[in-house]
């Protein structure tokens, strides 16, 4: 799951970065409003982490422009302001969800994880390939009914794979959405997760379901 924080606060930042990146998600940070609203429009970002007290353009301005793009990833607000008033703006300009600061990790986290895994279908959760099931929120993942254990990594390579079924995603753009943007480019981690994962999800019949594309990358069609 790739995640923005968009906040200038560099103490919440050093604080929150880590702690999510520890839960398995990957995290990129813009530092001003332009900076953030400008990354949320050209990358596909599962949840925007969005402050409204930023510098360059406030949050409230961010949010409308990412909404206007037709952007639909969930945004939790971070705000000192608790008045109503405020909570009903800008959930009416299209934030999903409202925290305010000062906040515990824990109520952050959760409020992180239930938006993410709020389903616009049910069936949004679980991915299907021949005989291959992913499901999102057990975690869980089976080919002809048994069950295979993959490394976090592992799981969200299968995942973002199965997200983009029928397109070839580049090396770059899986490392961009599983890893994060500051990923190293010329390391072999893409190739060498894809291997692991062909290894574990071999079947009987002998089926690679994710097709290499010479020079492009891989998909699962």
């Amino acid at each position: 799951m790739n995640l923005l924080i968009i906040e200038d606060d560099k103490e919440t930042v050093d604080f929150l970065k880590p702690s999510l990146k520890a839960e398995g998600f990957v995290v990129d940070v813009a530092e001003d409003g332009e900076r953030g609203s400008y990354k949320a429009k050209t990358n596909d970002y599962d949840l925007i982490i969005l402050d409204i007290g930023l510098p360059k353009k406030d949050g409230r301005q961010v949010c409308m422009e990412i909404r206007s793009e037709g952007r639909g990833m969930p945004i939790l607000i971070l705000s000192v302001k608790g008045e109503i008033e405020t909570k009903v703006d800008l959930l009416s300009i299209g934030a999903d969800d409202y925290i305010t600061k000062p906040f515990s990790y824990a109520e952050l986290a959760a409020r992180v994880k239930a938006l993410i895994r709020r389903p616009q279908k049910v069936e949004d959760e679980i991915f299907r390939v021949d005989d291959i099931e992913l499901n999102l929120p057990k975690r869980s993942v089976h080919r002809a009914g048994r069950e295979v254990h993959l490394a976090p990594k592992e799981f969200f390579l299968l995942e973002f794979l199965l997200r983009n079924r029928g397109r070839v995603l580049t090396r770059q753009t899986i490392l961009e959405h599983v890893w994060d943007m500051n990923a190293d480019l010329f390391t072999n981690t893409v190739e060498t997760h894809v291997t692991i994962l062909r290894r574990k999800l071999k079947g009987r019949n002998k089926i690679d379901f994710i097709r290499t594309v010479s020079g492009t990358g891989y998909v699962i069609d």
